[in-house]
Formats: C-alpha cells, sequence, structure tokens
C-alpha cells in the first residue's frame, strides 16, 4: 500500500478482534501516519468516531469517483 495521503480511504477485510471498531466491507478514512507505516499499521478513524491504530494488512486502498468520495468524506 502506498504512503497515505489526507484522504485515502480503505475498505476493511478483516475485523478479527475489533468486531466492536470495525466493520468488515466498510469504507474508512485513512490519517497520515509515517511511524505507523513503517510499523505495518494504519491510523485509522473507527466506528467510535477516533482514530485508532489497526494492522494495515486488515485494509485495502479503495479509489473512488470524486464525486463519491467527497460524498464518503462528507459523512
Amino acid at each position: 500500500m502506498a504512503k497515505t495521503s489526507p484522504e485515502q480511504l480503505v475498505i476493511c477485510l478483516d475485523n478479527e478482534g475489533y468486531a466492536a471498531a470495525l466493520e468488515r466491507r466498510k469504507i474508512y478514512v485513512v490519517l497520515p501516519d509515517d511511524e505507523a507505516e513503517k510499523r505495518g499499521l494504519l491510523r485509522v478513524i473507527d466506528e467510535s468516531g477516533e482514530d485508532y491504530l489497526y494492522p494495515k494488512s486488515s485494509f485495502s486502498p479503495v479509489t473512488l469517483p470524486d464525486a463519491l468520495k467527497k460524498a464518503v468524506l462528507a459523512t
């Protein structure tokens, strides 16, 4: 996965151990965190509305058309 941009979106593929915080097949916003990425983690805004570190392997990057990305980020 490439380095995160301020508006990177990912889809959750695996929420094992994090069922209360992450939903499989849901799109999440990733915040830039170079140190976390060096450790194989992503800083994700989860169901609590807060950002936490999760294994990078639990997500896949998502590319959406601009209008749809804007709508997702507005929520």
